[in-house]
C-alpha cells in the first residue's frame, strides 16, 4: 500500500515537473480572451512579475499604466491605472489580456506581450527594415505567469 501511495506521488511530481510551456502559437483564448490553463506550467511569482513590469527592457508595463503600491518612477497615464486589478478580473482573464490584449479589448493600444505573428508591420512599407514573422514574444510564459502572478495581489 505504502509503494503504491509513494509511485502515485511520484507520478504526479514527475508530471508536475515536466509540465510544457505552452507556444505563443498555441494558447487557447476563449471567447472573451481568457486563457484557462497556464502558459508556464508552473506558478508566477508575484515578485518577479513586479520586476517585469517595471523594467524598461521587459514589460515596462509602467509606462502607459500607473500602479499606486509600486514605487516606480514616472508611471504612465496612457492605460487604465492597474489598482484594483485583481479584484475585477481572474487569474485567466488577466493571463489572457496581458498575452495579447486585443482578444479582450479591439481597439487597445497595447502591446501583444506573447504573440508571434499577425502584426501589421507598417515598418515593410515606409522602410523595408520591419522583421520578418515568427518574432519572439515580448515576454516568456513564466514572465507572463510572473505579471499575473502581480497583478493578482492588486485588490481593492
Amino acid at each position: 500500500m505504502i509503494r503504491t501511495i509513494t509511485a502515485i506521488a511520484g507520478l504526479c511530481l514527475a508530471t508536475a515537473a515536466t509540465a510544457q510551456e505552452v507556444a505563443p502559437v498555441d494558447v487557447d483564448y476563449d471567447d472573451m480572451g481568457a486563457i484557462a490553463v497556464s502558459l508556464s506550467g508552473a506558478p508566477g511569482d508575484a515578485t518577479a512579475g513586479q520586476e517585469v513590469m517595471t523594467t524598461r527592457a521587459l514589460g515596462n508595463c509602467v509606462a502607459c499604466h500607473q500602479v499606486s503600491d509600486l514605487k516606480a518612477e514616472f508611471q504612465g497615464s496612457v492605460g487604465p491605472s492597474l489598482d484594483g486589478t485583481g479584484s475585477r478580473w481572474d487569474e485567466s482573464q488577466l493571463r489572457g489580456i496581458v498575452s495579447n490584449a486585443k482578444m479582450t479589448f479591439p481597439d487597445t493600444v497595447m502591446p501583444s506581450f506573447y504573440k508571434v505573428s499577425g502584426y501589421i508591420r507598417p515598418g515593410d512599407a515606409f522602410t523595408g527594415k520591419a522583421g520578418t514573422e515568427p518574432l519572439p514574444p515580448l515576454l516568456t510564459a513564466q514572465q507572463i505567469e510572473d505579471v499575473v502572478a502581480y497583478l493578482t495581489t492588486l485588490t481593492d
